[in-house]
């Protein structure tokens, strides 16, 4: 069974559906060579969710997400989106021939945004949606009411919205324990809502009922500053989320004010031995540099915040250096082409002829 699907023993649904696939999962967990150097973090690796059919880990949750939706014979896909999400349910509701509209938050990258039309998707912007607690928890709350009057579900990837979506995010999880089974793991993940830390964390629990001898990881959170709902807390050994006015965060995709997974997110990590990390914007913009310079890897910045907060633990002390570190980079830099403009220098050097460019590279 190709993609999520070889992993259908571990979810109790799965055998009575159709199991759309476009061949997501099964992502590289690449060692790092020289950021592992340069941080004296010497066994850190990088799950790279950016190898999926379009370019995030969100393909795992949509091709759970839309099986189950036709499974139940819904005749549309209703979701909201920052982003990757979008892209997802766009894609596979493509290859479904299912109709998609997504409302999308307030500012969402443009990049993003064509990409879920250029799949045939239907993108709806509501203002302040992402950016205000108020206003997102009433779009989130109606959009629920409606897709239910529709024979639907809304689709948040959010255990709070679609838990069979997320089921498919657990095979991340799946797939790290098959590969590094070694004891004395930590791994870092980005939230925003909480879902995928929260998807990570129940994916190792579920590979430990049925394999006893495994030593479950250490489940770490990371967030920017500007969104501190769930680290933070974390952090504080506080036993739930706090919501937000607004967020401030300029990172794409964690731009969530709203607490959502975030009690069980912060409730899991303390039983699988986590903490919460804090980082600011400028750290995730200069490690999401870093991993193009030095290890080749193309990340949207949400990609790059765990491996920032697991930069930040190492500082403090709290990484030792004979543990195994795993970041999960979750999405392709395609994703936010934008940001990327505060890191390359614009233009090219223009010669008269290729004897000066030869020259060029000679004296450099």
């Amino acid at each position: 069974m190709k993609g999520i699907w070889k992993y259908n023993e571990y979810w109790s649904t799965a055998d009575d559906m159709t199991q759309l696939t476009m061949g997501e999962g099964n992502t590289p967990l690449l060692r790092s060579d020289r950021i592992s150097k340069k941080y004296n973090i010497p066994n850190l690796y990088f799950k790279l969710e950016t190898s999926n059919p379009t370019g995030s880990y969100k393909d795992r949750y949509a091709a759970s997400a839309i099986s189950h939706l036709m499974l139940n014979k819904s005749k549309l896909c209703l979701a909201t989106s920052s982003g990757n999400t979008g892209a997802a349910l766009a894609a596979y509701c493509a290859r479904a021939n299912m109709p998609c509209y997504i409302v999308v938050v307030d500012g969402a990258p443009a990049g993003k945004l064509n990409q879920m039309r250029l799949y045939g998707a239907e993108t709806l912007m509501v203002k302040g949606f992402g950016k205000d607690e108020e206003i997102s928890k009433n779009t989130f709350d109606e959009l629920k009411a409606f897709a239910l009057s529709m024979n639907s579900q809304v689709q948040i990837s959010a255990y709070a919205y679609s838990p069979e979506g997320m089921q498919g995010v657990e095979s991340i999880a799946f797939e790290i324990a098959e590969e590094l089974p070694e004891d004395n793991v930590k791994v870092f993940s980005p939230s925003g809502g909480g879902g995928l830390t929260l998807a990570v964390g129940r994916g190792f629990l579920k590979w430990k009922e049925k394999n006893k001898e495994y030593s479950l990881p250490a489940l770490h959170c990371v967030q920017p500053e500007g969104n501190n709902t769930i680290a933070g807390p974390l952090k504080e050994k506080l036993r739930t989320a706090t919501a937000i006015s607004k967020s401030v965060t300029k990172v794409s995709g964690l731009q969530v004010p709203n607490i959502i997974d975030g009690n069980q997110t912060i409730e899991l990590c303390n039983a699988l031995h986590g903490d919460g990390h804090l980082v600011t914007d400028e750290e995730i913009f200069k490690i999401q540099g870093e991993l193009a310079r030095l290890e080749g890897i193309y990340c949207e910045p949400a990609g790059a915040v765990a491996l920032a907060g697991a930069i930040r633990a190492r500082s403090e002390g709290l990484i030792k250096g004979d543990q195994h570190i795993v970041c999960l980079i979750t999405g392709h830099g395609f994703k936010d082409e934008t940001s990327i403009d505060r890191m390359v220098e614009k233009g090219n050097p223009f010669f008269e002829n290729i004897e000066k460019v030869k020259n060029y590279i000679l004296h450099k």
